[in-house]
């Protein structure tokens, strides 16, 4: 079957295999959010970016094999609801940004800054720090693939609550950090609903800054 990233609450994962790894898709109650399997062919690691909710769905995606860190790309609440019961039934290592840290509902065990790197078995995600939706949002890279959180989506980037320097953070830190030096084949899997990719996007660029959001 072909990955197209659309997936329903209730429903199935969708399953993208890549060279280096497999990546799966589930779309999580009550707000609709996305959380992604990430693992290594290589080793069989794993890591789960966005434990949102539905513990009990998000082992069932895990199954017996381990996983190693659960990344949270940022500090809303409809991103971490299954954090904490996950982590526990895991034992997998938490990772955030230290900005948004300390609003998630267990303690962080590895902060992580633009630029660094999170290990996935023999793969690395580059670590891209996106400012505006929320001071610590983050985003992960692996060439060709780009988890984004709620800071970049098909139409846009994320809520910025209508506040001009938050949106002008936000703006700036997409165009410079992701479309300035990603390629447009590069995949976009957002926080929620559907993906997309860079190269469907770039053109509103220009669009998005003039309407402010």
């Amino acid at each position: 079957m072909t990955y197209t990233g659309d997936v329903q609450v209730g429903g199935p994962a969708d399953v993208r295999e890549l060279p280096a790894l497999t990546i799966s898709k589930l779309a999580v109650g009550p707000f609709d959010n996305n959380a992604y399997l990430v693992r290594c062919n290589d080793t069989g690691d794993g890591v789960l970016i966005d434990a949102a909710a539905e513990a009990d769905r998000l082992l069932a995606l895990i199954g017996d094999r381990p996983i190693s860190k659960i990344i949270t790309t940022h500090q809303h609440g409809d991103h971490w609801q299954a954090l904490e019961q996950v982590a526990a039934a895991t034992g997998a290592t938490v990772i955030a940004h230290p900005l948004d840290a300390a609003a998630l509902p267990v303690p962080v065990d590895l902060e992580v800054e633009h630029g660094d790197r999170i290990t996935v078995g023999a793969v690395a995600l580059e670590v891209i720090h996106l400012r505006g939706h929320t001071p610590g949002s983050i985003a992960l890279h692996h060439p060709g693939h780009l988890f984004t959180g709620d800071s970049l989506f098909p139409g846009g980037v994320g809520n910025t609550n209508k506040d001009p320097e938050r949106f002008a953070r936000l703006f700036t830190d997409v165009s410079e950090r992701v479309f300035d030096r990603l390629p447009d084949e590069t995949w976009v899997y957002p926080g929620h609903g559907k993906d997309t990719t860079l190269g469907a996007e770039r053109p509103s660029l220009p669009e998005w800054r003039e309407r402010g959001w």
